[in-house]
C-alpha cells in the first residue's frame, strides 16, 4: 500500500511517502519521498518548544514539504493554485499524528492531512506517534522484528517501558512522573550553559571526561533506582545538579565535562535499571527490546543496554537508524500500514480524528479514551 504519512507533533514538520507491503514483522519498506524541516534554531531561545510558533511554522511548511516529497517521488504535477495534486493509482492512504504531543501543533498537521484526503478522496488515518516510535525499528531492518517486546520510549517528552504484547496490543509497564529524560538533558544542558538541544552536548562532554579519566569525579543520585514500581523520576535529578553547580565559584571546562557525565551516568543508569527490572518481571516471554525516541541515539545509553541484554538468554536488542530517532513522517507512515493491516475496516468507516496531547500507547487506555469520545 502507498501511505503519505505528515508528522507534527512537536517541532520537526515531516512529509513521507511511502510503499509498503509484505509481513508485519519485517515488511519491505520503499520510501519514495521524503522531507523534513526542523524548528530547532527557531526554538532556541526559548530553551524549548513554544507551541505557537510551532504552529505557525507547520502551517507554513507543510504545502511547501508536500510539494518537495510528491516531486521527490515523480509526481510533481499542480493545479492552478500551484497546489500539489495525486492520481487516484499513486496515494492509498493519508496518515496523520494525532497525539501524543503540542496539541496546537497536532491540529496543523490534522487539518492539513482531512483537507488533502477529502481532496484527493483518499481515508485518512490517524497514528499514535508512541506507536511510531515503537516500529520505527522496522526500517531497514535485516531480521523481523520477534514479539512479545518490551519497548523503553525516551524522547523529550516521554520516558515510558511499554510491553508490546502484539501489533496493536500495548501495556504502559512504568512513565516518568515528572521530566521526560530528553526533557531533563535539555534542562541540564541549560543550567550548564550549553545550546539547546542540549542532550547532545551533555554527551559531548561527558565523553570528554570518560576519556580524559576513569575516575567518577563527581556523583550524583539515581532517582527511584530502588522503588519497587516501574516508574521514572528526574526532577530530582535536576534538583541535584543545580546544588552541586551553586557550589562553584565558575565553572570551567573540566568541570563542564565531568558535571556533564554525572549526570548522563545517573539519568542512564535509572534508564537501565528499571529495564532490567521490567525484564526480569516478564521473564522469557520477551524476545526482544526496543529503544526509540530521540534519546535512543545516546551512545553510552546503547552501550549499557547492549551489555545489559548479555545477561539475558533470547533477547535481541533493537534500535532504529538514527535518522529515525527523532520525530519523523516514515515512522508514522509505518504505524499506519500496521494499524490498517489489524484494523482494514478504518479505511472504510469515516473517523472522527482530533488532536491528542496526552494520548496514550496503552491499549486500554486508548480503548477507554475513544469510547469517552
Amino acid at each position: 500500500m502507498r501511505i503519505l504519512a505528515i508528522e507534527t507533533s512537536c517541532d520537526e514538520t515531516a512529509v513521507t511517502f511511502l510503499d509498503i507491503s509484505g509481513m508485519l514483522e519485517k515488511p519491505d519498506i520503499k520510501v519514495l519521498g521524503n522531507t523534513l524541516l526542523s524548528q530547532v534554531a527557531l526554538h532556541e531561545k526559548y530553551g524549548g518548544v513554544y507551541p505557537n510558533l510551532a504552529k505557525r511554522e507547520h502551517e507554513k511548511n507543510l504545502p511547501i514539504l508536500l510539494a518537495k516529497t510528491l516531486k521527490e517521488a515523480g509526481h510533481p504535477s499542480t493545479d492552478s493554485t500551484n497546489s500539489p495534486q495525486a492520481s487516484s493509482g499513486q496515494v492509498d492512504y493519508i496518515a496523520v499524528t494525532a497525539g501524543p504531543g503540542l496539541e496546537p501543533a497536532l491540529w496543523t498537521g490534522i487539518t492539513f492531512a482531512k483537507n488533502l484526503g477529502e481532496r484527493w478522496n483518499k481515508p485518512v488515518v490517524p497514528v499514535n506517534h508512541m506507536e511510531g516510535h515503537v516500529f520505527s525499528v522496522l526500517y531497514g531492518a535485516n531480521e523481523a522484528l520477534a514479539l512479545p517486546a518490551l519497548a523503553l520510549l525516551v524522547s523529550g517528552g516521554h520516558t515510558e517501558l511499554v510491553h508490546v504484547k502484539d501489533f496493536g496490543n500495548y501495556e504502559i509497564l512504568g512513565q516518568t512522573r515528572d521530566d521526560a529524560v530528553g526533557e531533563a538533558f535539555d534542562k541540564a544542558a541549560r543550567m550548564l550553559g550549553l545550546p539547546y538541544p542540549g542532550g547532545p552536548e551533555i554527551s559531548r562532554l561527558a565523553e570528554n571526561s570518560r576519556k580524559r579519566t576513569n575516575e567518577d569525579i563527581i556523583k550524583l543520585p539515581r532517582p527511584m533506582i530502588h522503588s519497587k514500581n516501574l516508574d521514572f523520576s528526574f526532577s530530582g535529578l535536576k534538583t541535584a545538579l543545580l546544588y552541586r553547580l551553586k557550589l562553584e565559584n565558575g565553572l570551567n571546562n573540566e568541570f563542564k565535562e565531568d558535571m556533564a557525565r554525572a549526570f548522563e551516568d545517573a539519568a542512564i543508569e535509572v534508564l537501565v535499571e528499571k529495564t532490567r527490572k521490567a525484564l526480569l518481571l516478564l521473564g522469557d516471554k520477551i524476545k526482544t527490546l526496543i529503544v526509540a525516541g530521540g534519546v535512543s541515539a545516546n551512545l553510552h545509553l546503547s552501550s549499557e543496554l547492549n551489555k545489559l541484554v548479555d545477561e539475558f538468554t533470547g533477547i535481541t536488542l533493537r534500535i532504529p537508524a538514527r535518522l529515525l530517532t527523532t520525530d519523523n513522517a516514515i515512522m508514522i507512515g509505518i504505524a499506519a500500514f500496521i494499524r490498517l493491516s489489524k484494523e482494514p475496516e478504518i479505511s472504510r468507516n469515516q473517523i472522527t480524528i482530533r488532536a491528542e496531547g496526552n494520548l496514550s500507547i496503552d491499549s486500554e487506555r486508548s480503548r477507554t479514551i475513544s469510547s469517552a469520545q
